[in-house]
């Protein structure tokens, strides 16, 4: 039976439940832990659709966040890699099975009986407990899933890097985008504005797609190098077969023929937006050009600490609005208007200083 200790949080306990303030428990640090004390959180829109019920049965209550930085505040007697004081982050993942082929490939994304997530997922120390997410006072993880992040860094500002950061930063990776490659973002939110700027900064040529002609200059300022408004015919027809590869941020409804149109031959489109209905692809969307229409989630522990690093050197952080703990509700109902430039961070001592 391992010790715990209880810790204040924000979550709710049905899928038509406001978000409001619980106590909840965590176990307390066991050889291998860190005890994170937690000063910002992200809000993803994965939260939202998890405390909804909107993506499968949630297990309740249901305390959201998994782009979480904080400071340690105590560790384990066998931890090696950080120590009391270290400034460190939390993505979406909290352990694995150790043991299958991706996890030892460093892609525990991918973890063949399933990754731990941060929260909603089943948590190995409690029995019918879910895993807890970030939207609380503390956390404490395995140090083989913490991160480290670049002194650099305003620490508010890279929470989003844990999850919007990452599920950029792994396609663009793994598909080789560089210096002499000429790609496409397809949505200016909380992950295309990290997509541009992570993109530019590994030396391609960005060119941003937008439905809205008001977020042009905002597109220019994150540093894409052409913008395109998606719903001109004209405009889109010019860049028919001119792209190596195209990123896809959008979850709403949207004709992805069209954009893969726009591939070169052995182009790729990786889709990291989570539409709610299937998008149909054409054969022959595919067919002709040698074109790959894939999908990539988030990134293994390894990547995320390539990209923080990648981040650090870069000064890449997210656009963000802060907002205190006790506005999470209005901030989800602004997020569903897509109302926020471009990510919402909780600043986590609003609920410490709650009384």
């Amino acid at each position: 039976m391992v010790a715990t200790t209880q810790v204040k949080a924000f979550g709710n306990e049905s899928a038509e439940a406001q978000l409001e303030e619980l106590d909840i428990k965590r176990r307390k640090p066991t050889p291998h832990d860190i005890e994170i004390d937690i000063l910002f959180c992200g809000v993803c829109h994965s939260d939202l659709h998890t405390v909804r019920s909107e993506w499968g049965p949630t297990m309740y209550p249901c305390v959201p966040g998994h782009e979480i930085v904080g400071k340690v505040k105590s560790i384990g007697d066998h931890v090696t890699k950080f120590k009391v004081g270290d400034v460190v982050g939390v993505g979406c993942i909290v352990d694995s099975c150790r043991e299958c082929e991706y996890c030892k490939e460093d892609l525990e994304q991918y973890c063949e009986p399933g990754m731990t997530g941060t929260y909603n997922a089943p948590d190995k120390y409690f029995e019918n407990t879910p895993t807890f997410g970030g939207y609380s006072e503390s956390i404490v993880v395995d140090e083989n899933y913490v991160l480290r992040i670049p002194e650099n860094l305003d620490l508010a500002a890279t929470a989003p890097l844990l999850c919007a950061g990452i599920t950029t930063y792994s396609p663009l990776h793994h598909w080789q985008v560089g210096p002499g490659k000429k790609i496409g973002v397809v949505g200016i939110g909380g992950l295309g504005h990290m997509a541009i700027k992570i993109a530019k900064a590994m030396g391609a040529h960005v060119v941003a797609f937008t439905t809205s002609e008001s977020k042009f200059a905002e597109a220019k300022r994150l540093g894409a190098d052409e913008i395109v408004l998606s719903k001109d015919k004209k405009q889109m027809a010019a860049y028919r077969g001119k792209l190596h590869f195209i990123l896809d941020a959008v979850s709403a409804e949207h004709d992805i023929n069209t954009y893969l149109g726009l591939l070169r031959v052995d182009g790729s489109l990786a889709l990291v937006g989570a539409p709610e209905k299937p998008l149909p692809v054409a054969a022959f969307s595919l067919i002709p050009g040698r074109k790959s229409f894939a999908g990539s989630m988030i990134g293994g522990i390894k990547e995320t600490q390539e990209m923080l690093d990648f981040c650090g050197t870069h000064n890449i952080t997210a656009d963000i609005e802060m907002i205190n703990i006790q506005q999470i509700n209005e901030a989800y109902e602004r997020l569903l208007k897509g109302d926020v430039k471009y990510r919402f961070v909780i600043d986590m001592a609003s609920l410490k200083g709650k009384s």
